[in-house]
């Protein structure tokens, strides 16, 4: 049990792998409020185990339903999100400025947590790019194929080419897809450089951009660090962390599509100095 919940094993690193500058001082002290931390984190697991079995339940008869018809198994994701955000006592908090949002093309993203994932669920059913050194692990790889997440390995540059490759096959094809190009994640209180080889996506396949803020905020409006999956962080301790906060609240906000353009440095910082004028 310990292997499944211990977190990913350090990848090996070449001289552009993304480093994030968050650690354990982002998350500040926590307030110990031990009976009332207990009852909360208890109420949760179990809305949460509800949630989970429901979803079981869902993968079971999804699987026994495309085997009988002989048709594709539906997208899981958008159907689960809103469930397990609501278990985990997280609210949801839309603002879209898409004049299409029906318009497909490349959507990017500020990365703070794999609970982001779930966020951006709810706004798009696109396939999402992540690091294999997470999606890769025990019992989480399974659900992140149901979840339409494409796996990266950030550890070497061999298969950048390719992964590229295919995303804009997917764009050029009319889908969407969701990328992070911050290549880890950050507290949420500051963040990092876009990095410019996925927009090349974009670029190839000659479609918009959108860029999306996300944000956890507390329930005093500034940004919760709790989500955050940082410094030594498994999956167990960001979890840990949110089923003891209170009136956590995950802000998305998409903004006008960019266009691509014929240079993804420029669209790269283009799409980042967006994100960043938006103000805290």
């Amino acid at each position: 049990m310990t292997a499944l919940l211990a977190g990913p094993a350090a990848p090996e690193r070449h001289p552009w792998f993304p480093v994030s500058t968050c650690g354990g001082d982002c998350l500040g002290p926590r307030a110990t409020k031990r009976v009332l931390d207990a009852a909360v984190m208890s109420w949760r697991l179990c809305r949460l185990g509800a949630v989970v079995g429901w979803i079981i339940g869902i993968l079971v008869a999804d699987e026994a339903m495309a085997r009988l018809r002989g048709r594709p198994r539906r997208p899981l994701r958008a159907r689960a999100s809103g469930p397990l955000l609501a278990a985990l006592g997280i609210g949801v908090v839309i603002e879209d400025r898409r004049r299409d949002p029906r318009a497909t093309g490349l959507i990017v993203a500020n990365h703070i947590s794999f609970l982001d994932v779930l966020a951006l669920a709810l706004v798009s059913s696109a396939h999402v790019v992540a690091k294999s050194d997470v999606v890769d692990m025990p019992v989480v790889a399974r659900i992140a194929r149901r979840f339409g997440v494409i796996a990266v390995d950030r550890g070497t540059l061999r298969g950048l080419p390719a992964a590229v490759g295919g995303v804009s096959s997917r764009l050029a094809a009319g889908s969407s897809v969701i990328v992070f190009p911050e290549g880890t994640t950050f507290c949420g209180r500051t963040g990092g450089e876009f990095r410019p080889a996925f927009f090349q996506a974009a670029v190839d396949a000659g479609v918009p951009v959108f860029p999306v803020r996300l944000r956890f905020l507390g329930p005093d409006g500034h940004a919760a660090t709790a989500p955050s999956f940082i410094g030594d962080d498994s999956p167990l301790d960001t979890l840990r962390r949110v089923l003891r906060a209170r009136g956590l609240t995950a802000a998305v906000r998409l903004e006008p599509a960019e266009s691509p353009g014929t240079d993804r440095r420029e669209l790269a910082r283009r799409c980042e100095r967006v994100l960043s004028s938006g103000g805290k």
